[in-house]
């Protein structure tokens, strides 16, 4: 297999188990240790010389010597798992020097898997856009380059599920200046980077993987012709940020 193809089929195997999990009613903690067991074993098997970095696991830094490192999150929104929601997911993705090259976002509760060997063409946009914050923490900024640019602001759960909602034409703006980490988009950007869409740190930057910290402050995906827009926007809210 592909490694887009194996992050695909990694993911859908962990969303099944987590499906099981959440049916018995237990909580995220169960679901992050099961589903992270999973993708470590068969990461292990497919890839043995490829490096992991994984939210459940200890950081082991040999990872920084290597070229292919897969960044997962094994359950990203576990609030939301707990909760019986559907608006949670599992990130698989293997990020090579540096760059998001491949990776899956499985949304068992929809039963959907979106990946980089299959992007979806993206829908028609929808004016004025909508812009997706967090459910639970929405920032200051998020609210103010809402209003400044009179976009909808659309609340929802996990980060894959945001990132995967604009690719699926759900919205259009996905910005995020709350803290997250890089198995909380790095499997997002690879696959809205392979869906056509416009993935940035919201200085503009570039999202870079396999760092020593393991903190992404901050994130923009968006459809391309908002990518400047908002940019500005955040510039203006935010005159001073470097």
């Amino acid at each position: 297999m592909t490694d887009a193809e194996l992050a695909h089929a990694i993911a859908e195997e962990a969303g099944a188990l987590l499906l099981a999990v959440q049916a018995d009613g237990a909580d995220g903690a169960r679901g992050d240790r099961e589903a992270n067991a999973l993708i470590l074993a068969r990461l292990r098997a497919e890839r043995p010389d490829d490096a992991i970095l994984s939210e459940e696991s200890a950081d082991d830094l040999v990872r920084l010597d290597r070229r292919r490192v897969w960044i997962v999150d094994p359950l990203d929104g576990t609030r939301e798992f707990a909760e019986g929601r559907a608006d949670w997911a599992v990130h698989v993705a293997i990020a090579i020097d540096g760059a998001p090259v491949a990776g899956a976002v499985a949304l068992p509760r929809i039963g959907l898997t979106l990946a980089t060997d299959a992007p979806p063409p993206l829908p028609p946009a929808h004016t004025p856009p909508r812009l997706l914050v967090s459910r639970t923490r929405p920032s200051q900024l998020c609210a103010s380059v809402t209003d400044r640019i009179g976009a909808e602001p659309v609340a929802m759960g996990s980060a894959g599920a945001k990132a995967m909602a604009v690719v699926r034409g759900e919205a259009e703006i996905y910005l995020h200046t709350g803290g997250q980490h890089q198995w909380d988009n790095c499997a997002p950007a690879a696959v809205a980077l392979a869906a056509g869409l416009h993935a940035s740190r919201i200085d503009g930057s570039p999202l870079v993987y396999n760092q020593r910290a393991t903190s992404i402050p901050d994130l923009l995906i968006c459809r391309k012709e908002w990518a400047e827009p908002v940019l500005h926007a955040i510039q203006a809210c935010e005159p001073a940020r470097t």
